[in-house]
This record gives C-alpha cells, structure tokens and sequence, in this order.
C-alpha cells in the first residue's frame, strides 16, 4: 500500500514493491510494463519510469528500447535485439486488418490506449506506429475523433 503522506516519494515506495517482486524471478525475465505499472498503482508515467529507473541504477533490472524492462544486469542480457521494430510489427499488424476488410476504409482503427494495452506496449511505440501508417497512406486522422482507415484509393500502390 502506497503512502501519498508519508516522507518518502511514490516512486521510491513504487520501486521498493517492484524490488521485492524481481527478487524470486529469474534473469531475463520481463518486469511490469510503465503501463501496468500506472494502472496498478494510478500514478502518472514519469512515476512509473523513475521507479524502473531506480531498479536500473541499482543493477536490479536492464532495459530493451521498445521492448521493455527485464530482470538482471544489462551484461547478462540474454535477450537478443529484435529484428523488427515493434512500432512496425504493430503498423504491419493493423495493415494486414485494413487489407483483410476487418477494418474497412473510413472506420476508426483502435485507439491508442487499447493498442497500448493489447500490445503491452509504452504509449510512444502506439504513436510511432500510427505515424508510419499516416505517413504511408493508411489512415488519417481527426483531431479529437481518433484515426480512421483511409479511402482504398489512398492506399500505398504495392
């Protein structure tokens, strides 16, 4: 249980429950996501990202771009590199949707947070992948409505 009064901050208390939980996992394994961890405890992003950090200061856990974070040393990182983005795995995903007809021309695609949460991703992979898609022709989007499929006509010429 978080102390919101006491003298030490969230993510100090966050990191200390985190600490206990990656001590009886074994190397290599994930640890919550900054997604879980907001959700889990209703703290903002930056909160969740500090107390990740404070583990990776310690040596506790080691971090992969996109990938997320990950029980042990950054030296004893068993993990290979991904071949692919997954901002790209995502965008190919929701392109093969379009193609399939599950989402048709001028229909909303998922939202970003339904797409954060489905892929268990951080909220920037989400956005860089919506990006490709825009830039690429896929979809567009409507400030303050979400994105939509674009016109088939729109679509890149393969």
């Amino acid at each position: 249980m978080l102390d919101y009064d006491g003298d030490t901050h969230i993510y100090i208390q966050i990191a200390d429950i985190l600490r206990e939980r990656v001590a009886g996992l074994s190397s290599g394994q994930p640890v919550p996501s900054e997604a879980d961890i907001q959700q889990e405890f209703g703290v903002a992003r930056t909160t969740a990202r500090r107390a990740i950090h404070v583990l990776r200061e310690e040596g506790l856990v080691y971090t992969v771009q996109g990938e997320g974070a990950f029980v042990g040393p950054a030296s004893e990182a068993p993990r290979k590199k991904r071949k692919t983005p997954l901002y790209q795995v995502i965008a190919t995903e929701i392109i093969d949707q379009i193609k399939g007809g599950q989402i048709p021309p001028r229909r909303p695609i998922p939202g970003e947070m339904a797409l954060v949460t489905q892929h268990g991703v951080a909220r920037e992979t989400v956005r860089r992948a919506m990006a490709l898609l825009r830039e690429q022709g896929w979809i567009y989007t409507v400030a303050q409505r979400g994105s939509y499929v674009s016109p088939k006509e729109s679509w890149p010429q393969e």
